[in-house]
């Protein structure tokens, strides 16, 4: 088990992790000295644990911010998809009927020739 040391609103704390893990703990945790700071210089000295529990809400609203507009996403590539498919298939159906209409019109140019060359 891995073990870090990390620091938030001036305090440091030791943290346990998987093993491989420490970076992503020390990642996340500037993450969040950064969102307790920045609600410290706005409001002040509140104390810790409101500290820590204002800046969890602001990265959880963050957060669902992320996945709203993550599905959103998904819905619209969905969506792009959809027309991708249907303009395909649209397109093969006007190919079959530009394909049928030459080939009508060149029965008609054998037959006019056939005829032409049979005068």
């Amino acid at each position: 088990m891995g073990q870090v040391i990390i620091a938030v609103n001036d305090r440091s704390y030791t943290m346990q992790c998987a093993d491989g893990e420490e970076a992503q703990l020390s990642t996340l945790a500037g993450v969040l000295d950064k969102e307790v700071t920045q609600i410290r210089d706005q409001v002040g000295a509140v104390g810790d644990l409101r500290l820590l529990l204002m800046a969890g809400l602001m990265l959880a609203d963050k957060l669902a911010e992320a996945e709203r507009r993550t599905q959103a996403m998904r819905e619209q590539i969905e969506g792009l998809r959809q027309s991708r498919s249907e303009a395909f298939h649209h397109g093969r159906s006007l190919e079959e009927d530009l394909a049928d209409r030459l080939d009508e019109a060149s029965e008609k140019l054998e037959e006019l020739a056939m005829a032409f060359n049979g005068s």
